[in-house]
C-alpha cells in the first residue's frame, strides 16, 4: 500500500519539477551542482533529451466522461502505482545525506521502485534493511573480455542477490567516462580539486556541510565501505580503473548467465543493439543516453525510442530514461511505446531540496500531471495510450522528418506508417 502525498498549493511550496530544480540549486555547492545538473561537452544531448518532447502535441478528446484514471503497470513481476521508476544515480548522498535510502523510501511510499546504482553512497545491505519493498539494482559491467574483474563482478552479484534484490539493470554505455566539462571546470573530478573559492562556496551552505561531515556519504560504498575524503578518492580511483573499453556482448551474456532473475539492459539507442540484447537474453530494454552525460550529440532518448520499440516488437518491455520533467512527457513516452519511464535528475532535485519527502513529492507531482492530462485527453487507462494520441507539433515537424529518415535507415516500416 503506497502513501499518496496530498499536494499543497501553499505559498513557497514547489508545484513543478522545475520549482524543485531552482530550490535544489541553492542547497549545494557549485561543484556538486555541476555533478547533479551537468552533462557531456556542449550539453547538446542533455538539452535535446528535454526538448525532444516538444516535437509532439497531445490529442484532446472531449465529453469522454473520464471519472477515474488507471496508471498502474506491472514490471518485472512487480505492480507499480504509476509508470515511473527512480533511475540509478551515483553518489546521491552528496546531494542529500539520506541518499539512496531516502530515494528508495520515497519510491515505495509512492507505490513504485528505485533502481539503486553500483555507485551508490549506501551499500545494498543498508538500502535493503531500510526499506520494505523489493527494489531494483543497477550494475556497471566490470566483467571484461578474458575474465578481467569477473571475480569482483561475481562477488557484487552475489552480494546484491543476498541483500534481497532480484531485478538487475545492466548499464552498458560507459566504456569510458564522458567529457563532463562543467564538473572539470569546478573541480568535481577524480580526485576533486579544492580551491579557496570552492571551500568558501561550500561554507556558504552550512546545512550541507554539516551533513557532509557528519554522515560522510562520499564514497562508492560497494567498493569502499567507509566515508571521508580518503575513502571517496580511493573509490573514485577504483571506478576509473574498472571502466573498460574492451567490454563486449559476451560480457553481458556472462552477467545474464550469472543472474537468476530479470535482467534489463540500460543504455540502448540503436535498434540493432536492441535486437542483439534480446538474442543475448535481456528481459527488458532501457532506451537511454545516460542523461546526456556520455556521448554528446547522441540521439535524444525520446527520438531513439520509436525505432527500438519497433524492432523489439513487444517481445520485452521497453523503458525510456532521459529528459522527463512533466507528466505529459511520461504520457508521450508511453504513446511512443515505452512501458514506463525512469526519472533521475527530477527526483534528485526533490531529494536535494527536502530529503525523502521531497523525492516523493516529485513523484506525486508527476502523478498529478499525468492524471490531469489523461482527463483532458479523454483517456481513462494508460493501456489505451498509443501513437494515435500524438500529433507532430509545428515546432517538431523538422525534427520528425529526421527521425523518420533514421527509421527508414534501420528498416522500421511500422514506425514510418505513423
Amino acid at each position: 500500500m503506497f502513501v499518496k502525498f496530498q499536494l499543497s498549493s501553499s505559498r513557497g511550496t514547489p508545484i513543478t519539477v522545475e520549482d524543485y530544480r531552482k530550490r535544489a540549486r541553492k542547497q549545494v555547492p557549485q561543484m556538486v551542482w555541476a555533478y547533479v545538473d551537468g552533462g557531456a561537452d556542449a550539453l547538446t544531448t542533455l538539452r535535446a533529451n528535454v526538448s525532444a518532447f516538444d516535437a509532439w502535441s497531445l490529442r484532446a478528446r472531449v465529453l469522454a466522461g473520464v471519472t477515474s484514471r488507471d496508471l498502474t503497470v506491472k514490471l518485472a513481476d512487480t505492480d507499480l502505482s504509476l509508470p515511473v521508476l527512480l533511475a540509478p544515480t551515483g553518489l546521491t548522498g552528496l546531494m542529500h545525506w539520506s541518499g539512496e535510502v531516502g530515494a528508495a523510501r520515497a519510491a515505495e511510499r509512492a507505490g513504485t521502485r528505485a533502481v539503486i546504482s553500483t555507485s551508490a553512497s549506501y551499500t545494498p545491505e543498508e538500502v535493503s534493511e531500510a526499506t520494505v519493498e523489493d527494489h531494483f539494482f543497477q550494475l556497471y559491467p566490470w566483467a571484461s573480455e578474458g575474465g578481467k574483474n569477473r571475480d569482483l563482478t561475481a562477488a557484487i552479484l552475489n552480494r546484491v542477490r543476498n541483500s534481497g534484490f532480484r531485478t538487475l539493470f545492466v548499464t552498458v554505455d560507459t566504456p569510458t567516462h564522458g567529457n563532463r566539462e562543467g564538473e572539470r571546470r569546478l573541480g568535481m573530478g577524480a580526485p576533486p580539486v579544492f580551491t579557496p573559492g570552492r571551500i568558501i562556496d561550500a561554507a556558504l551552505k552550512p546545512r550541507w556541510v554539516y551533513h557532509f561531515l557528519k554522515e560522510r556519504r562520499t564514497s562508492l560504498r560497494i567498493l569502499v565501505d567507509r566515508g571521508g575524503t580518503a575513502a571517496a578518492l580511493e573509490s573514485v580511483e577504483m571506478l576509473e580503473k574498472l571502466n573498460h573499453p574492451l567490454l563486449r556482448w559476451d560480457d553481458f551474456s556472462w552477467i545474464r548467465d550469472n543472474w537468476k532473475g530479470p535482467v534489463f539492459i540500460k543504455g540502448i539507442l540503436d535498434p540493432e543493439d536492441a535486437e542483439i540484447a534480446l538474442d543475448r537474453g535481456a528481459d527488458g530494454i532501457v532506451v537511454s543516453n545516460h542523461g546526456g552525460r556520455q556521448l554528446d550529440h547522441a540521439q535524444a532518448s525520446l527520438d531513439a525510442l520509436p525505432a527500438v520499440v519497433e524492432r523489439v516488437a513487444g517481445r520485452v518491455p521497453v523503458l525510456l530514461d532521459g529528459g522527463i520533467r512533466r507528466g505529459t512527457d511520461v504520457i508521450k513516452a508511453l504513446c511512443l511505446g515505452a512501458r514506463a519511464v525512469l526519472v533521475g535528475r527530477a527526483y534528485v532535485y526533490g531529494l536535494t531540496s527536502n530529503g525523502s519527502s521531497g523525492a516523493q513529492h516529485v513523484i506525486e507531482i508527476l502523478r498529478e500531471e499525468i492524471e490531469r492530462a489523461m482527463t483532458l485527453m479523454g483517456v481513462a487507462n494508460i493501456s489505451e495510450l498509443n501513437s494515435d494520441w500524438l500529433i507532430p507539433s509545428q515546432i517538431g515537424r523538422g525534427r520528425l522528418d529526421l527521425i523518420m529518415n533514421y527509421a527508414n535507415k534501420v528498416n522500421c516500416e511500422n514506425w514510418l506508417a505513423l
